[in-house]
């Protein structure tokens, strides 16, 4: 009886039955928006990827996901991570399907969608969105995120003028794409390529490239092979596929945001992992992508270089090669014959981007369970630091007095930010690259120490230290740090501690009050509820793991 439901419907939609019948039935979930600028292209990727499978066999429904375009999604798009990860998941639980293809890009929905299958464990491949084209700006190449930083300050200092800044921002990013920098979104989708989740050298495709549309369309003919061959993501994500990631993330020198993400995905595939296991790989693994915000160049030019086959090349002795992935050959087989075609996009790795490594894991009393640094992206001088603490409670705060040309802050200051954790904001948005203030921006300073409990986005950079944990609003020793307390980092020892006794430390926790809830209402609340810490990947507690929901009854 339901089967013959199923049949009825899809014939009330104008199919014949002969189209249908007897072929593997394959969704396309799609995050596109008219408000993702990222994923603008993805209506039309998407026809691409139905014509792939309908050339292979199979049968493609569209299925509409959430859209995370980074920018536009208030307070954060990491507050619906884990929505989207839900979603993904039951879309293809609730359906009747045989597999899936992926379309995603923009920084939170390459781990939201990746969640969601591994969870689910139907074939699955991941089609990424691609990076925006580069534009230029005074004879230098410019893109998004970074150089918006950059010139932000200086528009700030007051030395580009508003006609100016205003022209900026009209031609900075000039097509569909992700970030062109290594931003979190680049990052993200390399570590799914490297996890073996896409087809090789799919990630460094820009979005508006030719070749970007035939990789779709190669996708949606693999998916319907992978169905037949139940190439499930159970049958080649191991803990093999999680370190192949970890050594591209950091050979890319990529987002903070992924040491958050990547706990996460290893979680749903059954593979745990803790943010000492990260180090260890960036104490192995230099920066050898000469791309920002630790080199100069953009993901237009990495993709010339080879992309990301051939870094992979460059630090073959650091991957897993024979790790499986959604192509039926192991990762050395996919990367076997490419070509490093620029070395000074792609470094050799006698000769990094940086002596600084992607990620620090930093401990102290005002971080026990651990904070991150991206020292690559960090000015070597705040490396061993001591200053006084200027202490924030809020976003809101920070941002009312950091234009004031009065405030009592210098270069050596610490700058605090608290209350900005997943609990506390709640989501933790990017508010860990802190504004340097007015004052000192006129004086020329353009970096200085910075702590906080939110996350930062991947394309900033200088020496923020992001991820404390546990965070402010839940009585993390974040809370008990007060304005003008002595603050000591010494990055080499992976050390942050405030210098403030034990015993005052326990008298000032006896005067803290939890800050007031954000909402009783609706998914946010949800959130709150059950998110657990970045140290933890920030995925709902009753989602972690491998525990499978029971198929819906059949009626």
């Amino acid at each position: 009886m339901r089967s013959f439901a199923h049949r009825q419907r899809l014939q009330q939609r104008g199919l014949a039955r002969e189209e249908f019948l007897g072929r593997p039935v394959i969704a396309i979930i799609n995050t596109w928006s008219d408000l993702s600028p990222c994923h603008a292209h993805l209506r039309e990727r998407a026809e691409a990827v139905r014509r792939g499978i309908l050339q292979a066999g199979g049968f493609p429904f569209e299925l509409p996901a959430l859209s995370l375009g980074e920018v536009m999604v208030k307070p954060t798009t990491m507050l619906y991570r884990n929505f989207l990860a839900m979603e993904c998941e039951e879309l293809l639980r609730s359906h009747p399907i045989d597999g899936a293809v992926l379309l995603g890009g923009c920084d939170k929905t390459t781990p939201g969608l990746l969640m969601g299958a591994l969870s689910m464990d139907i074939p699955a491949i991941y089609c990424p969105a691609g990076p925006m084209l580069n534009d230029r700006y005074r004879g230098n190449t410019v893109g998004a995120g970074t150089h918006t930083k950059k010139f932000y300050d200086e528009y700030m200092a007051g030395n580009i003028q508003q006609r100016e800044w205003i022209h900026l921002e009209s031609k900075m990013t000039r097509a569909p794409g992700t970030c062109n920098t290594m931003g979190t979104a680049s990052t993200m989708t390399a570590m799914a390529e490297a996890m073996g989740f896409c087809l090789p050298g799919a990630t460094s495709i820009p979005a508006m490239d030719a070749n970007h549309e035939r990789m779709a369309s190669a996708c949606g003919r693999r998916i319907v092979d992978m169905v037949w061959e139940d190439l499930k993501p159970s049958t080649f994500f191991s803990r093999a596929s999680v370190d192949n990631a970890l050594a591209v993330y950091m050979a890319l020198g990529g987002s903070t945001n992924a040491a958050i993400h990547t706990i996460a995905v290893a979680g749903r595939g059954g593979v745990s992992l803790q943010l000492s296991d990260m180090e260890a790989v960036a104490s192995r693994v230099p920066v050898i992508a000469n791309l920002f915000p630790s080199g100069d160049r953009l993901m237009e030019d990495f993709f010339y270089a080879g992309g990301l086959p051939a870094l992979m090349q460059e630090i073959r002795a650091h991957l897993n090669l024979a790790a499986g992935t959604v192509t039926g050959h192991t990762l050395g087989e996919n990367i076997e014959g490419a070509q490093n075609l620029d070395p000074e996009v792609i470094r050799p790795v006698t000769r990094p981007v940086s002596t600084g490594r992607a990620l620090a894991v930093l401990r102290g009393n005002l971080c026990p369970d651990g904070a991150i640094m991206k020292p690559s992206a960090a000015s070597p001088k705040f490396m061993k630091h001591r200053g006084c603490a200027l202490v924030f409670d809020s976003n809101e705060e920070m941002l009312a007095k950091v234009n004031d040309l009065s405030a009592d802050v210098e270069e050596s200051t610490v700058m605090i930010l608290r209350n900005a954790g997943p609990v506390g904001a709640p989501g933790m948005p990017e508010w860990g690259n802190l504004p340097i203030p007015k004052k000192l921006l006129r004086e020329g300073v353009r970096d200085m120490v910075r702590i906080s409990d939110a996350r930062m986005s991947g394309t900033h950079y200088g020496s923020c230290i992001v991820h404390v944990a546990p965070e402010s609003a839940i009585g993390g020793p974040l809370a008990l740090v007060k304005t003008g307390d002595w603050i000591s980092l010494d990055v080499e020892a992976r050390q942050l501690n405030v210098e403030v006794s034990d015993a005052e430390l326990a008298e000032r926790r006896k005067q803290w009050q939890a800050p007031a809830r954000f909402t009783e209402r609706g998914f946010t609340r949800l959130y709150v509820d059950h998110v657990t810490q970045a140290d933890k990947g920030c995925d709902f507690d009753f989602l972690m793991g491998t525990a499978k929901t029971p198929e819906p009854p059949i009626y």
